[in-house]
C-alpha cells in the first residue's frame, strides 16, 4: 500500500510513519507532482495555507490517489480550514467533516470520474511572471513580486567580491543582483523551499551560482566565505519566530572567514542587533526605510 504524506500535521491526527512525504519545504521529499498518475492508495495533506498553493495541492493529491483512495486533509481552521471542505467539493468529491484541535478535517474517497483537477493544478504551476520577468509559483515566499525587504537590500548592496552564499535566496531575485558584480567568483544559493531552488535555478543562468535545497539553518558552514546575503524568515507555520533569523544569523557568521561580510535586511521591530554583536567584530546600519532595515556585518 502506497500512503503519501504533505507536511507535518499535528501528532494528534496520527500521521502515518511509514507514508512518502511530498511536501517541498522537507528537503529529500519526494515531488507530489511527480506520483505517477492513479498510484496512490491514501494521502494525507497538511493543507498550505494560499488559496492556489492549496488547491493545487489538493488537485495533485487526488490525481495521485486511486479511484477509492482515502484523502484525510486537515488545515488551522484560521489558515484555510473552513474552506476545505468547499474547495474540495469543487472537484466533485463528498466530503466528511470535523473540527479537532482548532483544525478542520475532510475525509473524502476518491472518485471516478472526478473533475476540476487539471485546472487547479495549472492554477499553481510553476510559471513565468508578468512584470516580474521571473520563472516562481505560489507558495514561494513573494512569488509574485518582489519583497520590499529584499529590494531595500539590493539597492544598497555594494559591488561584492569573492565567494558567498544567498540563504533563504528564494526565486533568486537577491542573487540576480549580487551577479552583476563580476568580482563575484561564486554564489551558493539556498533555500528550504524546493520550488524556490527550482525557479532560482531557471532565472540564473550563471556558471558561478550553484543550487542546494536544504535547511540553511543546517548546511555545512566551511568558514571560508567572503559574504553572505540574506533575507531571513521570521515565520514558522504563520507564527513570528525571531529564532529563526537569530539561526541565520550564526550560520552566516559560521560561514564566512575572517573579515567576511555579511549584508541583510529584517523588518524594523525584530531585535537582532544583539546576536549580530555576540557574532560578529563590528556592525553598522546602512538603510532604514518603510518598516525595514539593512546591516552590514564583518566577521
Amino acid at each position: 500500500m502506497t500512503t503519501l504524506l504533505y507536511g507535518r500535521p499535528p501528532a494528534v491526527f496520527d500521521p502515518p510513519g511509514d507514508a512518502v512525504q511530498t511536501s517541498p519545504l522537507i528537503p529529500g521529499s519526494t515531488a507530489l507532482e511527480s506520483v505517477p498518475e492513479g498510484s496512490a492508495e491514501a494521502a494525507m495533506i497538511y493543507a498550505p495555507p494560499g488559496v492556489l498553493e492549496r488547491r493545487h495541492t489538493l488537485a495533485l493529491a487526488l490525481k495521485a490517489l486511486k479511484p477509492g483512495g482515502r484523502l484525510d486533509v486537515m488545515a488551522p481552521k484560521d489558515k484555510g480550514g473552513s474552506r476545505l471542505k468547499k474547495e474540495l467539493e469543487a472537484f466533485g468529491v463528498e466530503i466528511g467533516e470535523s473540527a479537532k484541535a482548532h483544525h478542520r478535517r475532510c475525509v473524502a474517497i476518491r472518485p471516478d470520474p472526478i473533475e476540476g483537477l487539471d485546472e487547479a493544478i495549472d492554477a499553481g504551476a510553476p510559471r513565468l511572471v508578468p512584470g516580474l520577468e521571473a520563472w516562481s509559483q505560489p507558495g514561494v515566499f513573494a512569488w509574485d513580486r518582489v519583497d520590499t525587504g529584499t529590494l531595500l537590500l539590493a539597492q544598497h548592496l555594494p559591488p561584492l567580491k569573492g565567494a558567498g552564499a544567498d540563504l533563504g535566496c528564494g526565486y533568486g531575485a537577491l542573487a540576480t543582483v549580487v551577479l552583476r558584480s563580476s568580482a563575484v567568483t561564486s554564489l551558493r544559493l539556498i533555500d528550504l523551499d524546493r520550488r524556490a531552488v527550482e525557479a532560482a535555478r531557471r532565472n540564473i543562468d550563471d556558471p558561478r551560482a550553484s543550487f542546494d535545497w536544504a535547511d540553511a539553518r543546517t548546511v555545512e558552514a566551511g568558514g571560508d566565505l567572503d559574504f553572505v546575503v540574506m533575507n531571513p524568515p521570521f515565520h514558522d507555520g504563520g507564527a513570528e519566530d525571531r529564532r529563526l533569523g537569530q539561526a541565520f544569523i550564526r550560520q552566516a557568521a559560521a560561514m564566512l572567514k575572517k573579515g567576511g561580510v555579511l549584508w541583510l535586511v529584517a523588518n524594523r521591530h525584530l531585535p537582532y542587533e544583539a546576536d549580530i554583536t555576540a557574532a560578529f567584530k563590528r556592525s553598522q546600519p546602512i538603510a532604514d526605510k518603510g518598516g525595514y532595515k539593512v546591516i552590514e556585518a564583518v566577521k
